[in-house]
């Protein structure tokens, strides 16, 4: 007997010389048994089960043979597999089927994400939409004209949240333009003020650092008309000393001088106030002296010895009020290409009255320069700028940087040697002519003068810079120098940089 089965068929008997094909065939195509059905039967409802009888698998049935004696087993539906062996009926991952076979979706549909489980799938609808995945029902939660109002309710936040965030911005700049002295500095006459986005286009979003230290940091920028400033972040500005900032900033504005650094502006719209200056290339004359070891020419050092007094003078003399610098050393006299000295660094400047003296309980500045009697007695005086100019002479003369200790011998030494009349012991060993060693010892005693621990005693800067003058004068290049002569009005340079801004 033939007969097409798409079942699996055990016999209790003696099967051999029987052919079983059903294994070769995938599900669903019908396979060939030729064999014939042996007596047995599937048992009944809670009837024993009889030797043979050899459905085993846990995810079969049994089902009774129609044509001949005999029974089939049968994996269950969502199953398949060998009913006659253990674990042999496997479950069907419709899913992955779908996903392989397209021509199988219209017998395992599912219009929503298919999600497959033991004895057969779900199929849940995607997020957002409800009904029956299988049969196909799947519709959306919220309606279009929802979905709009929802969307434009969402934008409406975003945008007020957005103005929020700028209006707390603007009266966050407002506060601190105010703080800083924006309302006195805005109507101040050399004075630009900038605001902080043209700031940060200026630096390219702060890219280059040229400077740093206790004070901050300096960022190269550039205006316009492509030439360079330096911006530098001051010290920060708390109430107490807003009036004393808004002063230093005033004071700066005034000074225009071939040999001072000129403010151009400053940014007030932030915690930390930042001023604009001219840029000066070649950097401080410290770093020239001492990082940089290429030879100095005396008549370099004499420009800038004279020119850095150029400096101090015009400030001590400006102005109906008096004005010291009050950080005077190497570091902040700076050097253009042609070795042209600008005093910069105004950070602890401060109005005086003419003639009078400032009690102060802080030591502001270097102490390898600051006067003695300003770290004894507090009392600071033009005569401070003096003291601190004779050290950076005898930096010029010996090319040693200055230092400090408790009995500074730095100094003493120095002045010691000049009084036994052995200056020359302490000059550069770079300088080998006598003519210029000679000029050296000329500048040492102005050093000397400038160092004196009385400060009545000391020279004023008018009076330094005249005698540094007549050194000069005695130079033998001194036809190919600059005129040295005192001359306090603006640079054509600066005049025109001056011009730029106010266009």
């Amino acid at each position: 007997m033939v007969v097409q089965s798409s079942w699996y068929n055990f016999s209790d008997q003696d099967s051999q010389g029987y052919e079983v094909l059903s294994n070769k065939y995938p599900r669903g195509v019908p396979m060939v048994l030729d064999f014939a059905f042996r007596d047995g039967s599937c048992p009944y409802a809670g009837g024993p089960v009889r030797p043979g009888y050899r459905c085993v698998n846990g995810n079969s049935s049994c089902v009774n043979a129609t044509s001949a004696e005999g029974y089939f087993c049968k994996c269950w539906e969502h199953y398949d597999g060998n009913p006659y062996i253990p674990n042999g009926c496997q479950d069907i991952n419709e899913c992955e089927l779908r996903k392989q076979n397209p021509h199988l979706q219209n017998d395992y549909p599912c219009d929503g994400v298919c999600k497959n489980r033991l004895g057969g799938y779900d199929c849940p609808c995607k997020p957002g939409m409800k009904g029956d995945g299988i049969k196909g029902t799947c519709t959306e939660k919220f309606p279009l004209a929802a979905k709009v109002v929802v969307v434009s309710g969402i934008a409406a936040m975003i945008v007020v949240l957005v103005l929020m965030v700028m209006v707390h911005q603007l009266l966050k700049f407002r506060r601190f333009y105010e703080q800083n002295g924006g309302p006195v500095l805005n109507g101040v006459k050399n004075i630009r003020i900038y605001t902080r986005k043209q700031i940060k286009q200026m630096t390219n979003n702060y890219r280059r650092v040229v400077g740093e230290g206790h004070f901050g940091k300096v960022y190269l920028g550039t205006l316009k008309d492509k030439k360079q400033v330096a911006i530098k972040k001051s010290i920060k500005v708390d109430t107490h000393m807003k009036k004393e900032f808004t002063d230093e900033v005033i004071i700066q504005s005034t000074m225009r001088h071939k040999n001072i650094v000129m403010l151009i502006g400053c940014c007030l719209e932030l915690d930390v106030p930042m001023l604009v200056y001219e840029f000066v290339a070649r950097g401080n004359l410290y770093d020239v002296l001492f990082k940089c070891r290429d030879k100095i020419l005396v008549g370099t050092r004499l420009r800038i010895a004279v020119g850095s007094a150029e400096g101090l003078t015009y400030m001590h003399s400006a102005g109906e009020s008096t004005v010291r610098h009050g950080d005077v050393k190497s570091a902040n006299i700076l050097l253009d290409e042609k070795f042209t000295p600008k005093v910069s660094d105004f950070g602890t400047s401060k109005l005086l009255v003419r003639g009078k003296t400032e009690m102060t309980e802080h030591v502001i500045g270097d102490m390898s320069y600051i006067d003695p009697v300003y770290m004894e007695q507090g009392i600071v005086t033009q005569k401070s700028d003096v003291y601190g100019f004779g050290v950076v002479l005898i930096e010029l003369i010996t090319r040693r940087p200055a230092t400090y200790d408790a009995e500074r011998s730095y100094v003493a030494n120095f002045v010691e040697a000049c009084l036994a009349k052995r200056a020359r012991n302490f000059i550069d060993n770079d300088v080998t002519s006598e003519a210029d060693i000679d000029l050296l010892e000329m500048v040492s005693r102005v050093a000397v003068d400038c160092l004196k621990p009385n400060p009545e005693e000391r020279q004023d800067m008018k009076q330094v810079e005249h005698r540094l003058l007549e050194i000069v004068a005695q130079s033998e290049d001194h036809s190919q120098e600059r005129d040295y002569k005192g001359d306090f009005s603006p640079a054509p340079d600066d005049v025109a940089l001056f011009k730029g801004l106010g266009e």
